[in-house]
């Protein structure tokens, strides 16, 4: 098969941010959205290689990087749309780089630092078992099991309780929880990440109450450090973070549906992860390390007939509909959560981080 690689050097990106024009950031070249496009209209395989560089965007101007980003998902909606239904089969993996390794071990030889990044990615990924292959499908079928029993009780609220954190999450009528592996429109599975540890499925986007604090800082070009929010009708009220706060605020700005939740995904405190202790600077792996919740654009398939309904069936249905997505993590060993049925009747789904029913 023909296999096309689309390159992105964010040290490109940086000399964009220190030396073009302010009003340049609103430009983008099509050619890029519209490869990635024309990939997914045809049901290619997509596979994403990521790394993080931490640190890199630090001294730049917050206001541009929202807007370098609002115009990459403006540009690459439609493609997006198509990813957020499954008309593909897409898997995102995270590979070892020299300024990653540096910011995750500072304290080993600089020629060792690579080598040892790739050693906990394997690690994480179960690579390094006897039988990887069949460590792995164990490990898809025990997240297929625990969906499978939150599918069955269909709770109305969950209530998240830990040190600054007391949240209601309302859940939609036919949501839906996934996790490990899913099938696109083809017929094909897939499991969108490794690592994987969650099982996570959507909120109705007008029923959350509370507040929450994030447990680990959030790299979205910059590192927002010690954040909290406040949410009432679905909607962040107020937002607050140590380091960066003029940030998030941007990001919460970015459409009507930023400032309201997409994903509720339960990791249990003991998954290989958070039990390694670092901490990685990369949403794909940190947020498999935590409980987390997503501000904006909520995955069509975890509402029934999701990705058959129009962006207003969708969000009358209780579905987010926005162009960012971004994951931040808020689970500790102190995480306790529960499920609320229709009649009110509480019952355990975590305690102290781990998961309280067995499957």
């Amino acid at each position: 098969k023909f296999v096309e690689v689309i390159w992105n050097d964010p040290q490109l990106d940086l000399i964009r941010f220190q030396h073009a024009p302010r009003d340049s950031f609103e430009e983008f070249p099509t050619w890029k959205s519209n490869a990635a496009l024309e990939f997914a209209e045809k049901g290619d395989a997509i596979l994403s290689i990521i790394a993080a560089i931490p640190d890199l965007f630090v001294d730049q101007d917050p206001e541009l990087i929202v807007i370098r980003r609002q115009t990459f998902l403006k540009h690459f909606k439609p493609f997006i749309d198509l990813k957020f239904k499954n008309a593909m089969n897409w898997t995102n993996v995270a590979a070892s780089v020299d300024s990653w390794a540096d910011k995750i071990y500072p304290d080993l030889p600089p020629d060792k630092r690579k080598t040892k990044m790739w050693d906990t990615i394997f690690d994480i990924c179960r690579v390094k078992q006897k039988d990887p292959v069949s460590a792995w499908q164990d490990h898809i079928y025990q997240l297929a099991a625990r969906s499978n029993y939150l599918n069955h009780k269909q709770y109305n609220t969950l209530k998240l309780k830990a040190p600054g954190t007391d949240l209601m999450i309302g859940l939609p009528k036919g949501h839906i929880w996934k996790g490990g592996s899913t099938t696109n429109q083809n017929g094909i599975d897939f499991s969108p990440n490794l690592p994987t540890e969650e099982i996570f499925t959507l909120p109705h986007k007008d029923k959350i109450e509370g507040f929450v604090a994030a447990t680990k800082p959030l790299p979205v070009e910059v590192v927002i450090e010690d954040f909290s929010l406040t949410f009432s009708k679905g909607r962040v009220v107020k937002a607050t973070a140590k380091k960066v706060e003029n940030m998030l605020n941007k990001l919460l700005e970015i459409d009507e549906g930023s400032s309201r939740l997409g994903e509720i995904a339960l990791v249990p405190h003991s998954s290989p992860i958070s039990r390694s202790g670092i901490l990685f600077y990369n949403v794909l792996i940190d947020e498999n390390g935590s409980c987390h919740i997503a501000l904006g654009r909520a995955y069509r398939p975890c509402l029934e007939n999701g990705e058959k309904m129009s962006d207003e069936e969708f969000m009358a249905a209780g579905g987010n509909v926005s162009l960012s997505h971004i994951d931040f993590m808020i689970g500790s060993g102190e995480m306790n959560i529960d499920g609320i049925t229709e009649d009110g009747t509480m019952e355990p789904i975590m305690r102290n981080g781990e998961w309280a029913f067995d499957v």
